[in-house]
């Protein structure tokens, strides 16, 4: 059987427990196919780059998943169908990822700024005062 990551994007307004239920449908309509969800993750409600059917942020999933093709087709059909999914990729892998994923680690973190300060170029204002004019 095939490797797939599939990334899916729920609507803002159903709460985490429904994300679980659509995870959990998900993984029956694997199972049934003949497959099995070797990792779930849910990676958080974030912000959408751009409006998606009047969202601007949506619940993150990624389920790595070993399946048939067969499966993951009528998996994606039933993405297609369901009115809670905006989005979803799904992509074959060789083997699956490091855990956590990058996209369950935030984008910005206060400890990871970077000022791009150089204190050898810093210049003291009585440095400016004993200098001698130019003309």
């Amino acid at each position: 059987m095939t490797h797939y990551e599939i990334v899916f994007l729920a609507r803002q307004d159903i709460t985490t427990s429904q994300v679980e239920a659509l995870v959990t449908s998900f993984s029956e309509i694997i199972g049934n196919g003949g497959g099995k969800v070797a990792n779930y993750e849910y990676c958080g409600l974030k912000s959408l780059t751009y409006r998606i059917r009047k969202n601007r942020k949506a619940h993150y999933g990624l389920m790595d998943i070993t399946a048939p093709a067969t499966a993951v087709k009528e998996l994606e059909r039933l993405m297609r169908i369901n009115e809670d999914v905006l989005r979803f990729l799904t992509v074959k892998v060789e083997d699956f990822g490091p855990r956590p994923s990058a996209l369950s680690q935030s984008r910005y973190s206060r400890d990871d700024r970077n000022f791009n300060r150089d204190d050898s170029t810093d210049t003291e204002v009585s440095d400016l005062a004993d200098a001698e004019p130019t003309a």
